[in-house]
């Protein structure tokens, strides 16, 4: 009888010290300035779809509102699950979801997103479907900081392209987010969100993902495709779909008016036809919005830097030109801005769904 106690006793402590050094060794880290749960999961290697549950139970008290992370917190991260537990899981949740499919519909899975860069009306992205589920996009404007890239004006107004180029990028952005993609914004500016004015206060605050960005053009260009082709390395594990997309205004003679236009890579396929489904995307919606105008955007491969320097496929946009009169009213009103952002994110869809 003392013997088998002694044995029961020894399981216990032997369980207990187990259980204790698996806590202990439990990997944990504050979050950069800028980071939500999926930046902060992706940087410690973990996918955000699998690990954002566990990380959510695991800090539970540490977080801010809206599920934020807070600069001066230390958080735990979720544990990498190995695959029996996976496969158990998935078993468990597909039992579930067939008993539940009959009577609880698809918007079940709404989620929100945490996003600062939007500015404070719209940091808080639901998560309204799942139509981008497995794609990740590098969304990158053009010029920021200490280049402002072309300038056109409007009577005594300038518009500098970086500011026109960011406010359609953080729009497509956000809207790409809301079709449940991974989306990472490359330019950014701490202060201005998503903006209506017509006329975009001028600034030199935007960094490349927190970094400055340098004067230098070939410095500059390498420092955004570094920042992408880094995390790409990482994306590329967890997302079936990896895609960047470059946002320019073109500076021509004033007379001169264009319609939207794509470059892509002349060494990558899928940049082509990213680019080539793009230019479909936006016919079809100019046949409906202004049937009697026609589109007249073109698609073209360029060795561009960005285009021949970042590892995933990817588009380069240019949106009209910043010194035609036409052109300009593409840019000032912001719900032609809030419609070329949309159609962006349409021609994505469309791509994403022929690559399946």
């Amino acid at each position: 009888m003392g013997n088998k106690r002694y044995r029961y006793l020894l399981l216990f402590f032997s369980f207990s010290f187990f259980l204790s050094a698996s806590l202990y060794a439990q990997q944990q880290a504050k979050p950069k300035t800028g980071e939500g749960i999926s930046t902060f999961l992706l940087r410690h290697n973990r996918s955000p779809k699998k690990y954002h549950a566990d990380f959510i139970q695991l800090n539970k008290g540490k977080l801010g509102k809206n599920e934020t992370l807070r600069l001066d917190v230390t958080y735990t991260i979720p544990p990498v699950k190995s695959s029996s537990t996976s496969s158990r899981q998935s078993t468990s949740k597909d039992k579930k979801a067939k008993k539940k499919s009959s009577k609880t519909p698809a918007t079940r899975r709404k989620s929100v997103i945490n996003e600062p860069l939007f500015g404070k009306p719209l940091s808080r992205v639901k998560v309204t479907s799942r139509r981008l589920e497995g794609a990740c996009f590098y969304v990158v404007s053009g010029h920021g900081g200490p280049d402002p890239g072309a300038i056109g004006r409007v009577g005594k107004q300038e518009l500098h392209e970086d500011e026109y180029a960011y406010d359609i990028a953080l729009r497509l952005a956000h809207h790409l987010m809301q079709e449940g993609a991974e989306v990472q914004i490359v330019i950014q500016d701490e202060k201005d969100g998503i903006r209506d004015e017509a006329y975009l206060s001028n600034s030199k605050r935007e960094t490349c993902m927190g970094q400055p960005i340098p004067l230098n053009q070939v410095a500059r260009l390498k420092q955004r495709c570094q920042a992408i082709n880094t995390r790409y390395r990482k994306d590329r594990k967890n997302y079936t779909y990896c895609r960047a997309i470059f946002i320019h205004v073109d500076s021509r003679g004033k007379g001169k008016q264009t319609d939207v236009f794509f470059y892509h890579s002349n060494r990558k396929s899928d940049s082509k036809r990213l680019a080539h489904t793009m230019k479909e995307t936006f016919e079809t919606k100019y046949d409906k919005h202004q049937p009697n105008r026609g589109f007249s955007g073109t698609v073209s491969g360029r060795n561009l830097f960005v285009l021949a320097n970042t590892t995933p496929a990817s588009v380069f946009v240019e949106l009209g030109n910043i010194q035609n009169t036409f052109d300009q009213k593409r840019l000032v009103i912001s719900t032609n801005r809030e419609a070329l952002s949309r159609w962006l994110m349409d021609g994505f869809i469309k791509d994403f769904n022929k690559k399946k």
